[in-house]
């Protein structure tokens, strides 16, 4: 942690307790909404309101993450989802949680996560020394996993059979911790810039600049269709793996469990993502850790047996970590200091964007053609996109090295 710093040590602890809340909030919510409706469509909603705020809003975050002093955004972001999640757990408390309460909740949480989120990800490389930025992005996505999934997947299903009202009051209590932790970093952390322009303007440069950029243009729209897919099949997941009439009988803490040996696997990926780019390169290293993900979402739907799902969560785990990763390093390291905020937002708009369609998406046809048919349809999109973005980097029109990476086309050209 020497040569990472104090500020990097604060923003990591923050983070680390930020994904704890982001873990209980993300799987409980699902779990509470099985206990309102069985509705493939309706349980679709929880995570759609959790995704649907970076459609709506990543563009105006990032104009203002450029402009104002990003570990300031991330106090206020943290203070305002504590806020929204005290007043929800007082409304459970005194009976008055439904769906649509939950919903909303979850919605009003996650506009403040996406302000906290593309905040965070523009601060990392002014706390940490550019030759440190695979490292540092390794520990962060460790402690997102450790989190999310690790300790509040199971932590959400204990709360969601013992005190439901929890599964909201928790996450509120960290996340006001979370924010008091930044307070900890060491000087200003605004990005250097010329006299500000209109917002609408500065949005249209961020704009330009990622979709000129032939690497980071295909790698964002094949992202989104890889997370698009993968909203569809998690999604619905829940109803096939959780309770008495589902493939697998799961109970909720079985449910818990998957997400946690998944964040074993992840956390070991986030580890070993420096390995895979030296060995492979970044690029191509994340190509091929995201086709061995894709190919696995199809074991659950083909063996339905709890302990091979097991198994699958920690191949899912290894892969989506690592190729997070080496992704994120690999953006921060192309994209100026002066419009990282808002070309990692608009990366993001469409790496992200589409995930509450594909929620809903999957809902909708699990309702139609039967839960297996969203699952087999999620993996053959995934693969795809993951064709996409490989003509890309195995076949490159030029390429360049930076920071030692060997990034294809990087500067853009069509």
């Amino acid at each position: 942690m020497t040569r990472l710093g104090r500020s990097f040590g604060f923003l990591l602890s923050s983070t680390a307790l930020s994904n704890l809340a982001d873990g209980v909030l993300k799987v409980g919510a699902p779990l509470m909404a099985v206990s309102f409706t069985r509705s493939p469509a309706l349980v679709a909603l929880a995570g759609a309101a959790a995704t649907l705020p970076w459609l709506l809003l990543a563009l105006p975050a990032g104009a203002l993450v450029d402009r104002l002093d990003r570990r300031r955004i991330m106090v206020a972001a943290n203070a305002a989802r504590a806020a929204v999640l005290a007043v929800a757990t007082a409304l459970a408390a005194l009976g008055l949680m439904n769906l649509w309460v939950l919903l909303t909740a979850v919605f009003l949480a996650c506009v403040s996560e996406v302000f906290a989120d593309t905040s965070a990800q523009a601060a990392l490389p002014m706390a940490v020394p550019e030759t440190e930025l695979t490292r540092a992005n390794g520990r962060v996505v460790g402690v997102q996993i450790l989190g999310n999934d690790f300790a509040g997947a199971p932590l959400a299903g204990l709360l969601v059979t013992v005190l439901p009202a929890a599964v909201l009051g928790a996450p509120g209590l960290l996340y006001g911790v979370a924010g008091l932790l930044l307070l900890g970093m060491r000087g200003r952390f605004l990005a250097p810039r010329e006299a500000p322009r209109p917002v609408a303007g500065e949005i249209a440069e961020s704009l330009r600049y990622l979709w000129s950029h032939r690497f980071l243009r295909t790698l964002a729209l094949s992202a989104g269709l890889i997370n698009t897919a993968g909203a569809a099949y998690f999604g619905v997941l829940v109803l096939w793996v959780v309770g008495d009439g589902s493939p697998m009988g799961l109970a909720p803490s079985g449910y818990g469990l998957m997400l946690t040996v998944f964040a074993v696997g992840a956390l070991a990926g986030s580890l070993v993502a420096g390995r895979a780019g030296r060995l492979a390169g970044d690029a191509p290293a994340f190509v091929m850790l995201w086709a061995v993900c894709a190919l696995a979402h199809l074991v659950p739907v083909l063996l339905p047996v709890p302990w091979l799902l097991y198994a699958t969560a920690v191949v899912w785990g290894v892969s989506g970590a690592a190729a997070n990763v080496l992704v994120i390093s690999t953006r921060q390291r192309i994209i100026p200091g002066e419009l990282l905020g808002r070309v990692n937002a608009a990366y993001r708009l469409l790496g992200m964007g589409g995930m509450p369609l594909g929620a809903a998406l999957g809902g909708l046809a699990g309702e139609v053609a039967g839960l297996p048919a969203v699952f087999v349809g999620a993996t053959v999109v995934q693969l795809l996109a993951v064709c996409w973005i490989g003509r890309v980097v195995f076949f490159p029109t030029s390429k360049r090295v930076t920071s030692g990476v060997t990034i294809p086309d990087i500067t853009g050209s069509r």
